[in-house]
């Protein structure tokens, strides 16, 4: 297609977000280390992956890891592989994190790419407008944070979204050559996540027939059900072998459990009300959600204005398109029984184009423009003061698990950069609305990548050295002090990291009277993969056990009197080596006086 800016203004355009999305996402990425609870999980199955060569099952800990498709896998234990992984990656976090990253990159050059070449008739300028959509996508809170953790969720957002872009490009300009690239997107994100990337699709593509009013056009230029066809190639072989291998268990925990049971029922406490997801709309584009609300309401209305000719405008209908997306997003995920904030994710990339669209329109002078543009200044701002008033509630912040953060947090003086940083947004907001420069909305957007660098990253610091490097020193310990079949286990809070930096079989369990039990018969009759429970006596036992318990846990009066030697402490975290005698006395005691039994052979739905 020709293109509505020169060559080399696109090609700088291309390099500014590229480079932009290089800053933003991969700087110091692997400068802290994983971060508990689920982080660890997916380092340690990747890593495992790599070490074993046994690529069709993620295992971590020992036991099977079915909650998530493989290709996150494949692309974190990729980087595991690399020669010299432990010299140039120490921590472990740079080939964990690459995959969500380099996603979260390759999403705003789509995005990028996209509003460029197809911005529509009102925007003002392409170039800047494709530059302010990508950061708008980068800088949403939850992508912030999502493409610097070693989840799958990134990953589904770059796969699903190319593949919806895709499918959105083809109606504009179906060229024959070209439209199997989104189906093979679209089996790479059912790689990733599961069935809910092809619902999510259905629905999308649904919703947007039905803005368009163009549903012959849209079916014959996307072709459905080839593409469908190449999707189910490309995603299926791993589920029937993984199916054939694994068998019901498999069965029973992916299908079951992550997919049907999240959308039908509560899982993991993560209930939320009814209107959850609206808060999660408002906050995932701060500062910027006004022009969200102003792209959805622009959209909505062109739907209902009868004199409008959609179907004749498909190059024009990127709008009604991201809408058609994040509505759909909306309702699945509000609907679904469970929910948390990263299922948002898959919505932030029409988010962006809403936002870069709505913001770049030509007519600055239009009463919603200038509403939605004072009302981001004012989000900005409010964000602001609550970060230079820090002294008066920071205070009340109190994790045990980080201890002393408030104080840290002060005396650093991050929050005086951060509320520096969402001022000077602001204040360049205010200039572009007096002066009625839309096309230099861009500048208060630069504020915000400084604020990442100045504010964000040196508070995840913080976070890393206080929550994280007690841990990380703790396996050290348990590594180096392990004696020959010794076994390890950690009560109480449960961290995964333990294992990940250990290298090592752990078994954990809860900090309650049942916990103490379940352990003790663990140590006898468990048996996993890499590890196997001996009872005391037999050959290769071990007379101790090494223990890693937190401060609360030890308090609890049956963990009381087992006369442990105290090898070290860090931070709320206490090292002990157990004679096992004490731990089954104390066990038989329990089992007689309270009634307690074992009951980890149980089957549950997750085991850590």
């Amino acid at each position: 297609m020709k293109l509505l800016v020169p060559r080399t203004q696109y090609q700088r355009c291309i390099c500014l977000i590229l480079f932009l999305g290089i800053f933003i996402c991969c700087w110091e990425l692997g400068s802290t280390g994983l971060v508990d609870e689920t982080p660890p999980l997916f380092a340690a199955a990747s890593r495992a992956m790599s070490n074993t060569g046994d690529w069709l099952t993620p295992r971590v800990n020992g036991l099977p890891r079915f909650d998530k498709p493989p290709l996150v896998y494949w692309l974190m234990g990729f980087f595991y592989g690399l020669p010299g992984q432990d010299l140039w990656d120490p921590l472990g976090t740079w080939a964990a994190r690459l995959p969500s990253a380099l996603s979260t990159l390759a999403m705003m050059l789509v995005l990028g790419d996209t509003v460029i070449k197809w911005p529509g008739k009102d925007i003002g300028s392409p170039a800047r407008a494709a530059v302010v959509t990508s950061l708008a996508f980068a800088l949403s809170p939850l992508v912030l944070i999502w493409s610097r953790i070693a989840v799958s969720d990134a990953l589904l957002c770059s796969t699903l979204g190319i593949s919806l872009i895709l499918n959105w490009r083809t109606y504009v300009n179906p060229i024959k050559k070209h439209w199997p690239w989104q189906w093979t997107f679209l089996g790479l994100a059912v790689l990733t996540k599961g069935p809910v990337a092809i619902v999510l699709t259905i629905m999308i593509l649904t919703c947007f027939s039905i803005f368009q009013s163009d549903y012959i056009n849209l079916i014959k230029r996307i072709k459905p059900i080839r593409g469908i066809f190449i999707t189910f190639l490309i995603s299926s072989p791993w589920y029937f072998m993984e199916l054939l291998v694994e068998g019901k268990p498999f069965w029973d925990s992916f299908f079951g459990y992550h997919n049907f049971q999240r959308l039908t029922s509560v899982v993991n406490s993560h209930s939320q009300p009814w209107w959850f997801f609206f808060l999660i709309l408002v906050v995932s584009s701060l500062p910027f959600t006004p022009f969200l609300i102003l792209g959805l309401i622009q959209s909505i209305s062109s739907f209902w204005n009868k004199n409008t000719s959609r179907l004749k405008k498909a190059d024009q209908s990127l709008l009604n398109f991201s809408a058609s997306w994040l509505v759909s997003v909306f309702l699945l995920f509000t609907l679904a029984a469970t929910k948390l904030p990263s299922y948002w994710i898959p919505a932030t990339p029409a988010a962006a184009i809403l936002i870069g669209l709505s913001s770049h329109k030509k007519n600055a002078n239009s009463p919603y423009y200038i509403a939605a543009i004072w009302a981001s200044i004012a989000l900005s701002l409010s964000i602001s003061l609550v970060l230079w008033a820090s002294k008066l509630w920071i205070f009340s912040v109190n994790d045990p698990e980080i201890p002393n953060f408030s104080y840290e947090f002060i005396s650093s003086g991050i929050y005086i950069k951060g509320a520096l940083m969402l001022t000077i947004t602001s204040l360049l907001g205010v200039l572009i609305a007096l002066l009625h420069l839309p096309k230099n909305f861009f500048l208060m957007q630069v504020p915000l990548i400084l604020f990442q660098l100045l504010f964000m990253l040196p508070m995840w610091n913080i976070s890393d050295r206080l929550r994280q490097l007690p841990l990380r020193k703790a396996a050290d310990l348990l590594a180096s002090s392990q004696r020959e079949h010794e076994s390890l286990a950690m009560v109480g809070i449960n961290k995964p990291s333990i294992h990940f930096y250990t290298k090592k079989i752990i078994l954990y369990e809860a900090n309650d009277a049942e916990g103490l039990v379940n352990l003790a018969d663990r140590l006898n009759f468990e048996v996993r993969q890499g590890w196997q429970g001996k009872p005391l006596g037999v050959k290769n036992s071990s007379q101790t056990v090494l223990l890693i318990i937190d401060n609360k846990t030890s308090s609890n009066p049956h963990w009381k009197g087992l006369n442990p030697e105290i090898l070290g402490k860090y931070s709320i975290y206490n090292i002990w080596r157990l004679d096992r005698e004490e731990l089954e006395d104390r066990a038989r005691h329990l089992i007689k006086a309270q009634g307690w039994s074992p009951d980890w052979n149980d089957p549950r739905p997750e085991r850590m």
